[in-house]
């Protein structure tokens, strides 16, 4: 059962459009036809395709944003903006509530919110519930992506893997998999007033993850044991603060005891399986040569 039909083409305005998953939103929509306006910081480094209208604007200063929702009937919305360009504190990060009340008012018909779970997830949620637009929410889970930065440089140096819970099962996604759903959530009716929790296709442990990633890249790669203080200290030396360092932590040390569901929500949405880590391994091969 496919759960999305109806194309309809318009203005869509994709926040975050240079980011992991934005820029595959940007990419699929001009594809599907659609006329896209992408907001980024800096537009001379966007690298976006030609037919793209890039604009300048932060969400984290709203005086640059009602000029750039001139005309845009849908949007993608962030709900955090960050303040530095890396960002290790809560202190870095704005709730992008205010959005929502300029997007009305410049006449935006529909919002679709690239959320989680948590706080500030849930204000920006509230607000857009609120708003009077249609209106939908994307929560993904953990994303594929995020075994990049902690694994890759040890990898390609060591041939190492360093992790606390190498053996938890996880149901992590492809960043293009949220994007296609975001795409069809875009484009398509029938999903106003819907919350999706997105999943990967897979339960798989960390330790499987490190297989895939040794497939794609033709090396063996061993997995270093650390209990999960090291973990956590690890974590901080890379620039995590404590704080975030531990609520990552504390979802797989849940997950060792109630390990995560896949859920079919990809799949209900976009027809067909979502993708999986072996194939994100193959897609990041390059990334831990």
């Amino acid at each position: 059962m496919n759960i999305c039909n109806d194309r309809k083409p318009m203005l869509i305005l994709v926040t975050g459009a240079t980011g992991n998953v934005g820029r595959y939103v940007v990419n699929k929509l001009v594809k599907a036809g659609v006329k896209v306006r992408a907001l980024t910081r800096n537009p001379a480094k966007a690298n976006l395709p030609s037919d793209v209208e890039v604009v300048s604007g932060d969400l984290a200063q709203s005086e640059t944003l009602l000029p750039v929702l001139e005309g845009v009937a849908r949007l993608l919305l962030f709900p955090i903006a960050y303040k530095a360009p890396v960002s290790t504190s809560e202190e870095d990060f704005v709730e992008t509530t205010y959005v929502v009340s300029l997007a009305k008012q410049a006449g935006v018909q529909r919002i679709v919110v690239l959320s989680s779970s948590g706080s500030p997830f849930v204000n920006v949620e509230q607000a857009v519930e609120a708003s009077g637009m249609e209106w939908s929410h994307l929560r993904p889970g953990e994303f594929m992506l995020n075994k990049l930065d902690p694994w890759a440089a040890s990898i390609r140096a060591e041939g190492i893997v360093r992790s606390a819970y190498p053996d938890v099962p996880v149901v992590s996604i492809h960043e293009e998999d949220i994007a296609d759903v975001a795409v069809s959530v875009l484009l398509e009716d029938g999903h106003s007033g819907a919350t999706y929790t997105l999943t990967g296709p897979e339960s798989i442990s960390e330790r499987d993850m490190v297989g895939a990633i040794e497939a794609s890249i033709g090396r063996s790669i061993r997995i270093e044991k650390l209990t999960h203080e090291q973990a956590r200290d690890n974590m901080i030396r890379e620039g995590l603060t404590e704080d975030i360092a531990n609520y990552m932590l504390s979802y797989y040390e849940r997950w060792s005891n109630e390990p995560p569901k896949v859920l079919p929500t990809v799949e209900l949405c976009l027809g067909h399986r979502g993708r999986s880590f072996a194939q994100w391994a193959v897609d990041h091969a390059e990334d831990f040569k």
